[in-house]
């Protein structure tokens, strides 16, 4: 009966040492599947097209494949911008073209003297010489015969010329659009067309050589035009005394 007892639990020892090793081999078996199955999943992924070379390819053609990055390239110090990088334009201004003015003063008054008839800006007045009502374009200053006429400005002599109404003429190109004309001169001209004079210089006498004003007592006729139209000289420049 004993040893019928020991028979028994040596079976059941047995028994379950059996149940264990038959454990142990299913589990072995579940990992090796399991590993077989995901090295089929791994190899069923499909490989891009631009590694097809490279998978298919021995590790030297890989090192090869590798080495054929551009490797020349300088490296720029830290902070420093890069030469191959061009930094943004600031847009281009066109400026405007620059208009030079050229310098009118000072101006000076040809003659210094009592204006006997002033610019009529337009409107009509009555000629003491012919009677005849008509603008009067200028301006008509005092002055005895052979007083010298001074330039207003500097600028450059266009015509000197004998004038049938007006006499001896002198006209002068001041700049910036504007034209002196000095009328009722004498023969005594001191310039030539051409010449370049100076504020202030002398470009002759005043005389009684202007027929159209021949009734007036001696005197200059002084006309200033602005771009072409005749304007009040005394608004340009004002005789002394005048404000």
């Amino acid at each position: 009966m004993m040893r019928n007892l020991k028979d028994t639990r040596l079976g059941i020892l047995l028994g379950g040492k059996g149940a264990y090793i038959t454990l142990a081999g299913v589990l072995a078996l579940s990992v090796a599947a399991g590993a077989v199955a995901y090295g089929k999943a791994i190899n069923s992924l499909e490989t891009p097209p631009a590694y097809e070379g490279i998978k298919n390819a021995d590790s030297n053609e890989i090192v090869r494949a590798a080495d054929k990055k551009q490797t020349d390239v300088p490296r720029e110090k830290p902070g420093t911008v890069s030469s191959t990088v061009k930094p943004a334009e600031k847009p281009r201004v066109t400026e405007e073209p620059k208009t030079t003015v050229p310098d009118t003063q000072p101006n000076v008054m040809p003659v210094n003297g009592e204006i006997l008839a002033p610019y009529s800006g337009g409107a009509l007045v009555k000629s003491e010489t012919t009677g005849v009502w008509k603008t009067h374009d200028g301006i008509d200053i005092k002055a005895e015969r052979g007083t010298a006429v001074k330039a207003m400005n500097k600028g450059e002599v266009t015509q000197v010329r004998e004038d049938p109404l007006w006499g001896y003429t002198v006209i002068i190109d001041h700049g910036s659009g504007i034209m002196g004309y000095y009328y009722n001169l004498s023969s005594a001209v001191a310039v030539k067309e051409g010449d370049m004079v100076q504020s202030g210089q002398t470009i002759g006498a005043v005389g009684d050589s202007a027929e159209i004003e021949s009734a007036m007592p001696s005197h200059l006729h002084f006309g200033l035009k602005r771009n072409g139209s005749w304007i009040d000289p005394l608004d340009y420049i004002a005789p002394i005394g005048r404000k």
